[in-house]
């Protein structure tokens, strides 16, 4: 089995300036994703996905590939993940190789694990699996969610108000870490997620949307309490 694993990197960020590439707990953030696949040893590439010299460089100092960077199409802010992969792969088949599975790594996922990547790997390619990404449950059931309608507020599913939380069936959300794709299977949807996807369950802990300077602060508190 051949296999790639993606790291996009763009160098654009407009809430957080150099987000890609700044000081978490340490070291470069981008580092965190390129040293988890590396130490997971279940891909042939790793390689990381830019439009910036300056990441390129750091990203080959990690030990990453920048075979080529991205063309102005896939480095835009509507740019989709998929379409980065997208590009990955036609680029590589261009070069004459071709991947049996790839894995989609965000730049600003430092709770990565070597063991993760592992599993999600090993249940994609056991299950026969479209994909796989790691989820984690809603800290708080939406079923049991409000809006406001005309300055007042209302249960949005009423038939849910009365019920215990225990009682309610579980939700889960994209962590925003990792997808595992069958390659196949992905040319052929241009999805990451379908019908046929697993999913491995993170805690909360081992979570956090980096969007902004707050969540920068929460998720290097979490790493800390975590590593220290």
């Amino acid at each position: 089995m051949k296999r790639i694993a993606i790291i996009t990197a763009r160098g654009g960020s407009k809430r957080i300036p150099h987000k890609n590439i700044r000081d978490f707990c340490g070291k470069p953030i981008l580092f965190y994703s390129i040293e988890a696949a590396l130490k997971s040893h279940c891909f042939t590439t790793v390689m990381v996905s830019t439009d910036d010299e300056i990441i390129a460089d750091l990203a080959k100092k990690a030990g990453a590939e920048v075979p080529f960077l991205r063309s102005d199409k896939t480095s835009g802010d509507f740019a989709t993940t998929a379409e980065v992969i997208e590009e990955v792969l036609t680029e590589y088949k261009k070069q004459g190789e071709e991947f049996d599975t790839a894995c989609c790594i965000y730049p600003t996922a430092p709770f990565i694990t070597a063991e993760k990547l592992q599993e999600a790997v090993r249940l994609l390619e056991e299950k026969d699996l479209d994909s796989v990404m790691p989820v984690v449950e809603f800290s708080f059931p939406p079923l049991r969610g409000m809006v406001m309608e005309e300055g007042k507020l209302k249960y949005k599913w009423e038939e849910y108000s009365q019920m215990r939380s225990q009682d309610l069936e579980k939700i889960y959300h994209d962590v925003g870490q990792f997808y595992v794709l069958n390659v196949k299977h992905f040319e052929e949807s241009k999805k990451l997620v379908t019908q046929n996807t697993g999913a491995i369950m993170m805690s909360e802990l081992e979570t956090q949307d980096i969007d902004n300077e707050t969540d920068w602060k929460i998720a290097e508190l979490k790493y800390r309490l975590i590593h220290e």
